[in-house]
């Protein structure tokens, strides 16, 4: 069935990308502003994009018409952000923090949560997520209502029980027990049930196709 996006309301795109485009791994950020008020709040248009340097990049849209959620404001105003990761364990503190708070309240506090001090970064990361990335305003990307804030990562904590070998830098990525954000408002889907499925080289390829 097609779907005229040159056509349709901007809600009615909205909720056809968001149902199909899934699972998004969720930005759980944190962000102060310039007199160092904390913010948190997750985000679902979020994705990691380049290697050298690192790269990760944020869907940040409006609170409303032509205000800047609180997230966004605060990289403008200090250019530096920590984005933790949602392990299921947190999944309703996650949720917490998402509800639409007014300005100048602390989520971390609200929600329950504890917070730890970044290393190269102001913001602080929450010490229930697994991993955090501490980012600092790569470029901010106009997107219609929305702005794409891209970070670049300086620093990553990642919990010590899902590090199989630091000097490899082996990650025991099912042990972080992660979330991705699904359709409607509070679907989400679990990490844990995965299919592996080995690259293969042309030689392998070609090897395949000839032995049907």
């Amino acid at each position: 069935m097609l779907f005229d996006f040159e056509t349709l309301a901007p809600q009615d795109c909205y909720k056809l990308i968001v149902s199909s485009v899934v699972p998004r791994p969720i930005a759980w950020v944190v962000t102060q502003d310039a007199a160092g008020v904390t913010n948190a709040a997750p985000y679902s248009f979020f994705n990691a994009f380049s290697s050298n340097p690192v790269v990760v990049g944020i869907g940040c849209g409006p609170k409303a018409p032509g205000a800047p959620k609180d997230t966004c404001a605060n990289i403008k105003a200090t250019g530096e952000f920590v984005v933790c990761l949602v392990p299921e364990q947190a999944v309703h503190e996650m949720n917490a923090t998402a509800v639409d708070f007014p300005a100048g309240v602390d989520e971390i506090a609200e929600a329950g949560l504890t917070r730890l001090a970044s290393a190269k970064v102001k913001p602080p990361r929450i010490a229930e997520s697994p991993v955090a990335l501490e980012c600092v305003t790569y470029q901010l990307v106009p997107a219609g209502e929305h702005t794409i804030v891209l970070g670049r990562v300086v620093a990553v904590h990642i919990q010590d029980d899902c590090v199989l070998d630091p000097t490899k830098f082996y990650v025991d990525t099912p042990r972080l027990n992660l979330l991705g954000r699904m359709h409607g408002r509070g679907w989400y889907a679990r990490t844990t049930d995965r299919i592996e499925v080995p690259r293969l080289t042309v030689a392998e390829w070609e090897a395949k196709k000839a032995a049907k």
